[in-house]
């Protein structure tokens, strides 16, 4: 197994949310749980929320800081696709406060779901991107 990409390699988790390839070999290796602490530390959503995203119970996610192991690719990948969307829903909202208003409310223009509860997908990560985008340009509806 690859070594996994450790937090102390980067200065700004933001710089690395917008270098696609980074992002890449960083999925591709496995999410150091370091990085991944900083992605749950700068976010609005619990470990509990995390852990129905990437889809692992929340005793598995404690196991993986436990034990300092990096997360497996599939996983790794999610992680990095939703703190993408937050950097861009707080971009689009002004803070993460007023994103996370707008994910906790049923939006008609995703039919009538709450956004938050797309996040356990990426296929539902980039609807919301989309949405995101279109929002960001003035497009509603």
């Amino acid at each position: 197994m690859s070594e996994p990409i450790a937090e102390s390699n980067f200065t700004n988790l933001q710089q690395v949310l917008s270098n696609p390839y980074l992002l890449m070999n960083i999925a591709r290796k496995g999410l150091d749980f370091d990085l991944f602490n900083l992605v749950i530390a700068q976010s609005p959503f619990t470990l509990k929320e995390w852990s129905a995203f990437v889809q692992l119970n929340e005793r598995t996610l404690q196991r993986y800081r436990q034990e300092k192991t990096p997360l497996d690719p599939i996983y790794s990948e999610r992680v990095l696709g939703i703190a993408q969307v937050l950097k861009q829903g707080e971009s689009v909202f002004g803070n993460l406060e007023n994103f996370k208003v707008w994910l906790d409310a049923e939006n008609i223009a995703l039919g009538d779901v709450k956004p938050k509860s797309l996040l356990d997908s990426t296929f539902g990560i980039e609807i919301i991107k989309d949405e995101l985008t279109r929002i960001e340009h003035g497009i509603l509806a």
